[in-house]
């Protein structure tokens, strides 16, 4: 498998080094091109990888040919690859908010993948959601599907609209859960605890609750009950979670960001 990264930011190099670590592929089986020469020499002194400045000098003797610029950069990277593609290949999508309609247009090509990542990915505990136009081969798919493996865990979804949907909770999740560690933080440092203890206290209760919950397979209500004793702290700290609103503000962030992809997606 030999893959070409059209754009090398943060997560583009987040592939690259998961799939060399895992050795998916060797160096020599990857390109990339960037606008940047900082980032090109980079990648080649870290990576040992082939660079160039152009997409044209990467995309054409590559299976998976990545998309990993900026959404407002694509269609000067689309108008470069137009004519260097031939119907072998599998253009695969990490861009926010652009739909297949747009890169199909764009690109003159069949064969895409449309992937929305998250943050985490980037230390291999990433959450990708992906789907492909029927004109991805099964073969093709498989090669997708263990790329994005590096990252973390992978959900296939057949139907683009909930690629919206993921980039609504999975790929903006990661802000709202900072969000909570830093309040739970602070709410600590609050009532009196250093910040220095408060810190791995909070972090390392999230990370526990997150695991044993992926351990146990329970729901959260269920695993909820467990620590809510009756007329407990827990319960006084769930009651006021739930009088302030929590749930409705976390529906509310959700709907708005799904709808905002919408719209940076065309769809509105």
């Amino acid at each position: 498998m030999k893959l070409a990264f059209i754009g090398a930011g943060v997560m583009g190099e987040a592939i690259i080094a998961g799939v060399l670590d895992k050795a998916v592929v060797s160096p020599a089986d990857i390109a990339a091109c960037d606008i940047s020469a900082g980032r090109r020499d980079h990648l080649a002194k870290t990576y040992g990888v082939r660079v160039a400045a152009e997409p044209a000098a990467v995309s054409s003797q590559s299976d998976i040919v990545m998309l990993a610029v900026k959404p407002q950069e694509f269609p000067a990277a689309g108008r470069a690859l137009n004519s260097n593609l031939n119907g072998k290949q599998t253009v695969m999508s990490i861009m926010a908010g652009v739909p297949i309609d747009a890169i199909r247009s764009a690109l003159k090509h069949e064969a895409i993948v449309r992937a929305i990542p998250n943050t985490p990915a980037q230390i291999g505990e990433g959450m990708t959601v992906w789907t492909a136009t029927e004109a991805v081969p099964d073969s093709a798919r498989e090669s997708v599907r263990t790329v994005l493996s590096v990252l973390g865990q992978e959900i296939y979804v057949a139907d683009e609209r909930y690629i919206d949907m993921a980039t609504a909770v999975s790929s903006s999740g990661p802000a709202y859960v900072f969000l909570v560690i830093e309040a739970l933080i602070d709410a600590a440092v609050h009532i009196g605890l250093r910040r220095e203890t408060a810190v791995p206290m909070v972090l390392q209760t999230v990370l526990g609750s997150a695991r044993y919950a992926l351990e146990t397979g329970k729901h959260p209500a269920e695993l909820r009950n467990q620590v809510t004793s009756p007329g407990g702290t827990t319960t006084e700290g769930l009651m006021e979670l739930e009088e302030a609103g929590v749930r409705a503000a976390f529906l509310h962030a959700v709907e708005a960001a799904y709808e905002k992809a919408k719209t940076l997606g065309g769809q509105k």
